[in-house]
């Protein structure tokens, strides 16, 4: 796995107010409520499904609805902070302070554990393959079924 020099703080603090100056550089804002679920997605190990993190968000704010919790998580998409893995229909805090290739997402078929990887090198072959096939990588997640650690001991 090959690190980009883009990658997020370790502690959640230094996260969640890099997060909030790139929202202001953006003209956006990382209210409460979107600070509140960036850190319930960071805080997960992997994956987790909207309506898991409106319980979550209820311990806090008892009044969350869906609405507001997609709402959220739009933002933080939009904003490049997070992502949908479609395959699951689950939310992941992103990892990295900007992309300079499209996230390669692990997700394993097993127990949905999802992990974002970083490897500059495996983003290029894949451009230049789907180039070839006269294709263009239009997202900026790749999903690609792969056993966890955890799984594999199981087998």
């Amino acid at each position: 796995m090959t690190e980009t020099p883009h990658a997020a703080p370790a502690d959640e603090q230094s996260f969640l107010d890099q997060a909030a100056n790139r929202c202001k550089e953006h003209g956006a804002s990382l209210t409460p409520i979107r600070r509140h679920i960036l850190r319930l997605l960071r805080r997960q190990s992997g994956g987790v499904k909207a309506y898991d993190l409106l319980e979550q968000m209820k311990a806090e704010h008892p009044g969350a609805t869906p609405p507001t919790v997609y709402r959220a998580l739009d933002f933080l998409i939009d904003q490049g902070l997070a992502h949908k893995i479609g395959r699951t229909n689950q939310f992941i805090a992103c990892n990295q302070q900007a992309h300079d290739d499209a996230g390669l997402f692990l997700v394993c078929p097993r127990c949905g554990q999802v992990t974002e990887l970083h490897d500059h090198e495996a983003s290029a072959a894949l451009k230049r393959s789907l180039a070839l096939a006269g294709h263009i990588l239009v997202g900026p997640e790749i999903e690609i079924s792969a056993i966890c650690r955890r799984c594999q001991t199981s087998l």
